[in-house]
């Protein structure tokens, strides 16, 4: 559905006619560089957008990326626009399975279409931030595409912080003298990890290209903003590559680490077997009941044969202990 269909001109909102042709029309015939049409559409139906193509020229195979939402982030370049797509974050937390939504950009000559997938990044917050900036806003189309790129970005960042943070608790917990089984956090951060780089590694090249300066419809002026989401996008995707490499040490340490407890327990049981294989040879010997067996009918047998189990025992217990496999 259409969510707001607003013209600027000179950094300001101006009263636009209800139907997108005359309104594009009114954008490109008033002789004003800074005037432009922004379209806003979440999920739309296919007609909807066939209808949005038809009056603004855009090309059909980048209407079926923006109607498909599943499209990896990129930027192509048509006869009258440039098309670009972002991928936005569904899941704030990095501990639940990450889920990603999409926005669809067509940047024109005197037009912006924004179309949007997934309940993340409303464009509600940019439009009233666009619109406090009338001196960024008057540098056209070019500006708004810096400030939706600029939350989605910021969204990476935040998600970024997050999960560096839960990172670090894991790695302490993981190399802690406390048991427990790590596997399953850790490989839900590497899923997450994995999922964030898909959305994030795309994207620096088309930022690159937008710095660049020689995208058509990007205002020379928003060149020093674009440098900032570039930035931003390079830094989150040197930490989606950190936290692959970090997960998968910290995953082979756990596994050697429950390797070593393993090992652990079963000395430990091998020590206590040993302990008690002794009482329970001298009990089964003297469970024989022959008659001709040495001390069998001696007063104080009994008492001996215990003691010798204890001291055998013990003796035992303590050199077990200085070999520390109790």
């Amino acid at each position: 559905m259409i969510v707001n269909c607003v013209t600027y001109q000179g950094g300001r909102r101006v009263w636009a006619p209800a139907d997108l042709s005359d309104a594009l029309d009114q954008a490109r015939s008033c002789g004003d560089p800074s005037a432009f049409l922004w379209l806003g559409l979440f999920e739309p139906e296919p007609d909807e957008l066939d209808l949005v193509a038809s009056e603004f020229g855009l090309h059909p195979l980048a209407v079926e990326d923006a109607m498909s939402a599943h499209q990896r982030p990129k930027l192509e370049h048509y006869k009258d626009s440039t098309f670009l797509v972002f991928k936005t974050l569904l899941e704030s937390d990095p501990h639940n399975p990450l889920r990603l939504g999409e926005i669809s950009v067509f940047l024109g000559e005197n037009f912006i279409v924004t179309v949007r997938h997934g309940d993340a990044n409303p464009l509600s917050g940019v439009r009233t931030r666009i619109e406090g900036e009338q001196e960024l806003l008057a540098h056209g189309p070019s500006a708004v595409l810096y400030v939706v790129a600029d939350q989605i970005v910021d969204s990476y960042t935040h998600y970024a912080t997050l999960m560096q943070d839960s990172i670090d608790e894991l790695e302490t917990e993981v190399f802690s003298a406390g048991r427990g089984d790590y596997g399953g956090p850790i490989y839900a951060l590497k899923r997450n990890a994995i999922v964030f780089g898909r959305a994030v590694a795309p994207l620096v090249y088309p930022t690159k290209a937008l710095v660049g300066g020689e995208e058509p419809g990007i205002a020379k002026e928003t060149l020093p903003y674009f440098r900032d989401v570039a930035d931003h996008v390079l830094r989150s995707t040197e930490a989606a590559r950190e936290w692959n490499e970090l997960l998968d040490h910290m995953l082979d340490a756990d596994r050697s680490r429950v390797s070593v407890q393993q090992n652990n327990d079963m000395r430990r049981i091998s020590a206590w077997a040993a302990i008690l294989a002794v009482p329970t040879a001298i009990a089964g010997i003297y469970g024989m009941n022959f008659d001709n067996m040495p001390e069998l009918h001696y007063h104080y047998a009994y008492f001996i044969v215990l003691g010798i189990m204890a001291v055998a025992c013990g003796v035992l217990y303590v050199l077990l202990k200085r070999a520390k496999w109790l």
